[in-house]
Order: C-alpha cells, then sequence, then structure tokens
C-alpha cells in the first residue's frame, strides 16, 4: 500500500522511520518547500518525495500519515479522504471546530480509516490504568488529576523553538493544542467530559503569540471531577498523572511506573514491559492504523474523539498574557 507522509518535522520523521521499521517499501514524502526545511537522513534520504499531496495522489497512494502544522490539518485530511485514502492525523486534529463537520461527514461517505495521533492510548501503563477503572478496581473513580510541564526551548535545541508550530498561533500552536493529549487520555480512562472551564495565558517568558501556560477543570459524565494543568516553562520535563477512586487509587509518570492501592489490598507498583521505549507507543500506534487500513481493527482514537477535544480546548478562556 503506498503511503504518503505529509509534513517532516519530528512526528513526520518518526512515523516514516516506523513505517519502514515494520517493513513498509513503498512511501513517498511530501515535501512542499513552505515552512521550516528539514534535513533527511538515512534511509529517509533515499525515499521518493512529491512537491504536493496532488502530485502524491495521482501516483496512487491509498494511506496518508498527516504531521504538518496543525492550522493545515483539516485542508490536508480533506484532499487525502477525497481520494479515498485512509488517514492518520497527528494531535490535534484541528486548531478550531469549523471545518471538522466536512470532514466527519467526507469520512463517512466514503468509509475510509481515519485515526488520530494520541499514541498514550498505546502506553502500556495506561492501558492497564483504564482497565483498573473500567473493571471498578478503584471503585467510582472520585476525581483524576493530570499535570505536563515542559520547558519549549529544550524540545527540539537544534531548532528555533519561536519557528515551530508547537509556538505559533497562524499555525495551529499553543500548550493546550500542543499538549492536549491528558485531555484524550483523561476521555479515554474516565469517560466522557461533559463540562469544563478554564484559563489559559502568557506567563513563561518566551516571546509568543500563543498561550504557554492552562489550567482546566473538568466534569465527567460519571460525576468524577478532574483538573488538567500545562505548561510550556518547566525546566525539568514532568507529566504525572493521579486518579482516586472509592476504593482505591492510582499514580502514574512517563518512566511508566504505576503505583496502585486498593482497600483491602495494599499497595503495588507495576513496571513498563522490559526494554519498553517511548517509540514503542508510536509503533504501536503505526500497527493499529495499518490493521484499520486493512479493515481487521477500527481506530481507536476516532474523528469523533479528535474534535472532542478541540470542542473542549475551544472552551478554555484566554487572557492575552
Amino acid at each position: 500500500m503506498r503511503t504518503a507522509i505529509v509534513g517532516l518535522g519530528s512526528a513526520g520523521r518518526r512515523h516514516a522511520r516506523n513505517l519502514l521499521a515494520l517493513g513498509a517499501t513503498d512511501l513517498v514524502l511530501v515535501r512542499t518547500g513552505v515552512g521550516q526545511t528539514h534535513v533527511l537522513e538515512a534511509p529517509l534520504d533515499s525515499l521518493p518525495t512529491a512537491p504536493a499531496l496532488r502530485d502524491a495522489l495521482a501516483a496512487g497512494v491509498k494511506a496518508v500519515v498527516i504531521a504538518n502544522p496543525t492550522s493545515l490539518h483539516v485542508a490536508t485530511a480533506l484532499e487525502a479522504v477525497r481520494a479515498d485514502c485512509h488517514v492518520l492525523v497527528e494531535k490535534p486534529v484541528s486548531h478550531k471546530v469549523q471545518g471538522l463537520a466536512e470532514l466527519a461527514a467526507e469520512v463517512a461517505a466514503r468509509g475510509v480509516a481515519f485515526l488520530v495521533g494520541y499514541q498514550y492510548r498505546f502506553d502500556p501503563a495506561l492501558e492497564r490504568i483504564r482497565d483498573l477503572v473500567s473493571s471498578g478496581a478503584l471503585g467510582d473513580l472520585v476525581s483524576a488529576r493530570s499535570h505536563w510541564g515542559e520547558y519549549l526551548p529544550d524540545w527540539h535545541p537544534e531548532e528555533d523553538y519561536r519557528q515551530g508550530y508547537s509556538a505559533r498561533a497562524e499555525l495551529g500552536g499553543g500548550v493546550l493544542l500542543t499538549l492536549s493529549h491528558p485531555i484524550d487520555y483523561l476521555r479515554w480512562i474516565a469517560g466522557e467530559i461533559e463540562s469544563v472551564a478554564g484559563f489559559a495565558s502568557r506567563r513563561a517568558g518566551l516571546d509568543l503569540d500563543v498561550d504557554d501556560v492552562a489550567s482546566l477543570s473538568l466534569r465527567f459524565a460519571t460525576g468524577a471531577l478532574g483538573t488538567v494543568t500545562l505548561d510550556y516553562a518547566e525546566r525539568t520535563p514532568a507529566h504525572t498523572l493521579y486518579l482516586t477512586g472509592t476504593e482505591g487509587s492510582v499514580a502514574w509518570d512517563p518512566t511508566g511506573t504505576t503505583r496502585v492501592y486498593r482497600a483491602g489490598a495494599g499497595a503495588d507498583t507495576l513496571h513498563p514491559p522490559p526494554g519498553f521505549q517511548r517509540n514503542d507507543m508510536f509503533l504501536a500506534e503505526m500497527r493499529h492504523f495499518l490493521a484499520c487500513c486493512a479493515g481487521a481493527e477500527s481506530p481507536r482514537c476516532t474523528l469523533a474523539d479528535g474534535a472532542r477535544v478541540v470542542e473542549i480546548v475551544s472552551g478554555v478562556v484566554g487572557d492575552g498574557g
């Protein structure tokens, strides 16, 4: 199956490498020349390129991986879906709700697979936590809180952080959208979020025109409450999740270590699979996407899931910093 990769920043290059690692042999890299130009190293430097997605589609592409700036996601996805291609689009699916209903209608009409790239749905520790919650091992969920802070200039030290999509409003950047993973995985673990209140601001001194800190209060359909805090300022990266239930609690950190307490059973520590690395989530996501393209599996994170995150983010009040 010929697959096009649109966008060759860190995410697009990762997806291309993972496709090759999974045995894909027919890839096309779409290089428009717009935005930052990244040097391609082996084995990506030997892959064929196309100057626009339409050229790749004309060459018989059947699947498209979209990893260009967020503000271009919907237009790119519409072009791919209308060519009857399966789509994996990097999170967030868009920077605004406008256009998502049209995209959903096209996906339904064409019957193509559409997966949104929230890779934490493929984290084995979070999968176990979801099982604990859904099985009732923690009793009724009472509260959930997630925090993710990471200093933006340290993400890609070799690049000017101000030029990346995460830092620019016209490209759909900002901490709420770029680090929206907790909103998605909390919906996946704890159920639908029925209401949200929150604020976003610019306080990190990074000379950005987007939010760099945000705080959200959530109410789930079950009645459980949640909080999500995000920032581009934390010099020592931190990403944590803590769940409290009527019969136990769970604490998780990005090392994959999960500490579980259950009433009557005491405390237990769960560790990630031996040799687990961050890229394993992306590999699992790509395997899943290929299975969805083949009709063997249904998308774990649907367009509707991705759209719901955008709806939630759009309800947050920004103060302009």
